[in-house]
C-alpha cells in the first residue's frame, strides 16, 4: 500500500539494531527491512410557593350591619355564608339604641417563595494582539499571530485563526528556540520573542536538515536559508529493550549523515509505528508521530508531527541523499 525507496543495499554487518528502527537483511536477498521505533511518549431546588390556603382556614370575611329601631321591639338577624366566606351578624335594637354588628375573620399567613439567583452569562473579552492566546482560541488576533510565525519560518500550515495542534507545535518551537518555557501558550514572553524575530542559528550550508538536540528543534535549510522550523522530540536517554531483546539507551546519534532510506507510508515494528520515515543512519529516522511533546521522548529518532512529515514529503524537503546534521 506504500512505496519503499532504498538508498543502498544493507547487509547484516552494516546495519545496527539500535535506534528507532532495527534494520535486518537476508543473505543473498539483497533487501533490507527497516524496523520501527516506538511512538510512546516518555512526549433542584424544591420550592413551596405557599399560594394555597391550609385546610380549615377562611380566606376572607365580610359583614353587613343591619339595624332596626322600633319602640319596645327587639330583632335579631343572623346570616351565615359557607362559600369561601363566613359572616356572623348580630344586632339588637332597643328604643333609641343601635348596636353595631360583630364580625370574626380567620385567614392563613402568606409565605414568600424562596428564589434562586439566575446565573449571569459572561462574555469573554475580545482577543487583541497583546492578549494571551491558547489552544482552542479562534479570533482574528490568532490569525495575525499565526501569520507572523509563518513569516519567520515556524511551520503551522495555513494561518486560519484557529489555534489548533499545528499552531501549538509552532508556538512550542518558538519557545524552545528562545529558551522559554515550553507550554505551547502564546503569552507575554512568547510574544516578545516573536516581536524580536527569534529564529534558530543556521549551522549548515546549502541544502540540509539540522536537528538541535539541546533545544529540541528541527530546521530545514535550502540554499542556506531557513524554509521550515518545527518542534521535534529526540532520544529520551532512558534504557529500553531493543528489537533484538537487548537493553539499549534511547539516544540520538550526533554527527553528519544523509537520508539513506525512506518509506512512504506507515512503517510498523516491535517498538511502535513510524509515519513516512526518512532514515539517516541505520534504524534512526526523522518520522511522523501522533505524540511530539516538549521534551525528549523517543527511542532515538527525531519525531515530528504527522502533518509536518506530510509537508516534508509534499515539498520534497528531505529527498534521498539530503544532508542531516545532528548536534
Amino acid at each position: 500500500m506504500y512505496r519503499r525507496t532504498w538508498a543502498l543495499v544493507l547487509t547484516a554487518a552494516a546495519v545496527g539494531l539500535a535506534g528507532c528502527g532495527a534494520g535486518t537483511s537476508q543473505q543473498g536477498a539483497a533487501t533490507a527491512t527497516p524496523g520501527v521505533m516506538s511512538s510512546t511518549t516518555a512526549p433542584a431546588t424544591s420550592t413551596w410557593t405557599g399560594s394555597t390556603t391550609p385546610p380549615g382556614a377562611t380566606a376572607t370575611s365580610s359583614a353587613t350591619p343591619s339595624t332596626t329601631s322600633t319602640p319596645s321591639t327587639t330583632s335579631t338577624t343572623a346570616t351565615t355564608s359557607t362559600t369561601a366566606t363566613t359572616s356572623t351578624t348580630a344586632t339588637t335594637s332597643t328604643p333609641g339604641t343601635a348596636t353595631p354588628s360583630s364580625t370574626t375573620s380567620t385567614s392563613s399567613p402568606t409565605t414568600p417563595s424562596p428564589t434562586t439567583p439566575k446565573p449571569t452569562a459572561t462574555t469573554p473579552p475580545p482577543l487583541t494582539d497583546t492578549s494571551t492566546m491558547k489552544p482552542g482560541d479562534r479570533r482574528a488576533a490568532v490569525q495575525r499571530m499565526q501569520q507572523r510565525l509563518s513569516d519567520l519560518g515556524y511551520w503551522l500550515g495555513t494561518p486560519d485563526g484557529d489555534y489548533g495542534y499545528n499552531t501549538t507545535q509552532a508556538v512550542m518551537a518558538l519557545q524552545k528556540t528562545a529558551g522559554l518555557g515550553r507550554d505551547g501558550i502564546y503569552g507575554p514572553a512568547t510574544r516578545a520573542a516573536l516581536d524580536r524575530g527569534v529564529r534558530p542559528t543556521v549551522v549548515v550550508s546549502g541544502n540540509a536538515v539540522q536537528i538541535d538536540i539541546a533545544r529540541q528543534v528541527l530546521t530545514i535549510v535550502e540554499n542556506g536559508a531557513i524554509v521550515a522550523i518545527v518542534n521535534t522530540s529526540t532520544g529520551s536517554g532512558e534504557t529500553y529493550i531493543s528489537g533484538n531483546g537487548q537493553p539499549a539507551v534511547a539516544t540520538t546519534p550526533r554527527g553528519t549523515f544523509s537520508v539513506i532510506l525512506q518509506i512512504d507510508g506507515l512503517d510498523k515494528g516491535p517498538l511502535g509505528d513510524l509515519w513516512r520515515p526518512k532514515y539517516f543512519r541505520g534504524g534512526y529516522a526523522v518520522h511522523g508521530s501522533a505524540s511530539v511533546p516538549a521534551y525528549p521522548a523517543s527511542h532515538g529518532c527525531a519525531r515530528v508531527s504527522n502533518a509536518v512529515m506530510d509537508m516534508i514529503w509534499a515539498r520534497d524537503l528531505m529527498p534521498m541523499g539530503r544532508t542531516v546534521v545532528v548536534f
